[in-house]
């Protein structure tokens, strides 16, 4: 009996769950095609304004009694969002963190 984990099949299957997932696969980005930090930011900002937007729609729908949406359907939208907020909320104070330290930093 071995207790070692196969690393390349356990890599797989979490990129198979992801793939699955909905979440995109991370290239690791070169010299060329490398983002600035602010398109990055912007993206994200974009991204949960959009999470944020689906999840107003659904329940709109919801209340208005469009058979076509589910309540699961809505309460899910509504976690992706919320989630979603909190962590750019957390990243949010990471960098107002960071940026108090360099200020702070003997010249």
């Amino acid at each position: 009996m071995s207790n070692s984990i196969d690393t390349n099949a356990l890599l797989v299957q979490l990129r198979t769950m992801a793939r699955d997932a909905g979440i995109p696969a991370a290239v690791e980005p070169s010299q060329s095609d490398a983002k600035a930090f602010s398109d990055v930011l912007k993206a994200s900002l974009q991204d949960v304004n959009q999470r944020s937007e689906v999840a107003r729609e659904l329940s709109e729908s919801f209340e208005a009694g469009d058979p076509n949406v589910e309540l699961s359907d809505v309460m899910v939208a509504m976690q992706k969002a919320r989630v979603s907020f909190e962590a750019l909320t957390q990243v949010r104070n990471k960098m107002v963190s960071a940026y108090t330290d360099i200020m702070n930093m003997p010249l």
